[in-house]
């Protein structure tokens, strides 16, 4: 592996410092999701580079997310809003080189998800609560329906990780629950499971309605230990199992 000291002191890639200068530029702008960006022909006179520079630099940015390329004569790159799949593509590669674990996903949702809890509480809007509290009234209403539960629940944490007013923990935590989703390797969430589930999301519902910081971060904590306790038990195996880095990933 080359070293780090070693990998700091190559110079950046010219397309990497033109999608920089990109990105830099549409937020000078006040450009915003959905907005078309400049013209090719204007981006290579304004950047003084090359077409192939220019296209390699648009193909990072779509890589990324950041933006979209509409086909057309009226097309372009248009600015997207990039979600957590990105990141949690991002992350599973780098599981997949290290040969972590799925159980490291799970020690940090472990580590985090409480202390967010306990941000949330004091920061969560009257609006989030209300969206907050349909995502455990879906999960009770359609609790046989696999599919919508594990959208409620993701839904659920990925609420409140947001509500803490705090984008980093919002993006990490929605891209661990997307690789989280343990289907993907095999575990599963029989009846008896998803009805304790339901009934950890009233509590931690019920603590953040009364915006109670500590009870928020302790039922959380109870919750994410059940899960750990849960896999330990059912699926020893797969706890230890590097996830690897497909398509499914990607969004």
């Amino acid at each position: 592996m080359v070293p780090r000291d070693g990998a700091s002191q190559r110079p950046p890639k010219a397309a990497m410092l033109v999608a920089q200068r990109i990105v830099q530029d549409a937020l000078r702008a006040g450009l915003g999701p959905g907005d078309l960006l400049e013209p090719e022909r204007t981006m290579l006179e304004k950047y003084q580079t090359g077409r192939g520079t220019l296209r390699e630099a648009l193909r990072l940015l779509e890589f990324q997310g950041v933006i979209s390329l509409k086909p057309g004569p009226r097309g372009g790159p248009v600015l997207q809003n990039p979600d957590a799949a990105h990141l949690g593509s991002t992350l599973v590669l780098l599981m997949q080189l290290q040969a972590a674990p799925f159980r490291s996903i799970v020690e940090v949702r472990s580590a985090m998800e409480p202390m967010i809890s306990n941000m949330a509480a004091s920061r969560m809007t009257d609006d989030e609560l209300v969206a907050l509290k349909a995502t455990v009234d879906q999960m009770r209403d359609e609790i046989d329906d696999q599919y919508s539960f594990l959208d409620s629940n993701k839904r659920f944490h990925d609420i409140i990780a947001w509500s803490s007013r705090n984008a980093l923990f919002g993006y990490v935590i929605e891209s661990l629950l997307g690789i989280m989703d343990g289907t993907v390797i095999g575990i599963d969430y029989p009846g008896y499971r998803r009805t304790a589930i339901l009934k950890a999301h009233e509590e931690i519902y019920t603590a953040l309605a009364e915006r109670d910081p500590e009870a928020s971060e302790a039922r959380m904590r109870e919750h994410i230990e059940a899960y750990e306790r849960y896999a330990e038990r059912k699926f020893p195996q797969l706890m230890n199992e590097t996830i690897p880095w497909d398509q499914r990933y990607f969004g």
